[in-house]
């Protein structure tokens, strides 16, 4: 397996050029760039990744109401102009990927923000789900084309129920990469959603088999791996039966300014997993 950390993680708390420098000597083996391309002089950047020898795995999208223009992004919009923006955001981000010798862009699928269900999503039918999924197929595919063309993978990304009623679980994912069924589609599992949705982080992933592109570590506090109590022995031991070879890219939230001991804390102890079974 690969190691790498999400950018978007650091953006509050200093320029992106002194955490790339810092990140470089903190033994990973990429980093994950952050999706707003419109913010980021890409030239700058090519410079610096190159200047501290450090790849870009691949772009997180920002998703969401807690980024600036995050709320647009919602490809499952009933409103057409929002979806129009959200397949631009893509695209935007495919081509930043691509620019970057990134190889991935996560997709997350939001819908209006209305108060049409209870937000446990207790009341959102299977069948409700498996017609919405439906819907958002074509639209995935368009999206795909577009990203092989670039050379890029997007990756679905289920999310808890708090942020989206239609796509939280494993089961709801792969039955979208199943009506999608195309080889630029793949899954994103993160073991922050996935400590609240699945009832064994083993099973959800030795269901995902092949399809299964790229992880997310964060512990269930949103710190990074090791800094709550998710079990992360449970989930690597299952990767490494899946033959996962992919990338293990950390997403936490970081407030403390000197992060780099809790990072190389962390990432010890996910690689003492990786290397004991």
């Amino acid at each position: 397996m690969k190691y790498s950390i999400t950018l978007a993680s650091f953006r509050n708390l200093e320029p992106v050029g002194r955490t790339v420098a810092r990140l470089a000597k903190t033994g990973l083996d990429a980093l994950e760039m952050f999706g707003e391309p419109d913010a980021v002089d890409m030239v700058k950047l090519n410079d610096l990744l190159s200047t501290h020898r450090i790849p870009v795995c691949g772009i997180t999208g920002m998703w969401g109401s807690i980024n600036k223009d995050g709320w647009k992004r919602r490809l499952l919009s009933s409103d057409q102009k929002l979806v129009k923006i959200s397949k631009k955001y893509v695209k935007d981000c495919v081509r930043m990927c691509n620019l970057l010798g990134g190889r991935e862009m996560n997709i997350c699928l939001f819908s209006d923000d209305k108060p049409l269900f209870d937000p446990t999503h207790s009341v959102v039918s299977r069948q409700h789900k498996e017609k919405m999924a439906r819907r958002a197929a074509p639209m995935l595919s368009e999206l795909c084309r577009f990203a092989a063309d670039h050379g890029v993978q997007l990756t679905l990304e289920p999310l808890n129920r708090y942020s989206t009623p239609y796509c939280s679980t494993v089961r709801d994912a792969l039955e979208i990469v199943r009506l999608v069924n195309s080889d630029s589609m793949g899954l994103l599992l993160d073991t922050f959603h996935m400590n609240i949705e699945e009832d064994s982080f083993e099973d959800a992933i030795q269901r995902t088999g092949r399809v299964l592109k790229h992880m997310h570590f964060a512990d269930n506090n949103r710190k990074m791996p090791g800094f709550g109590h998710i079990d992360f022995r449970t989930i690597m031991r299952s990767l490494r039966k899946a033959s996962y070879n992919g990338y293990v890219s950390f997403e936490p939230n970081i407030s403390r300014k000197n992060y780099e001991y809790d990072l190389k804390q962390s990432l010890e102890f996910v690689k003492s997993m990786n290397t004991s079974f």
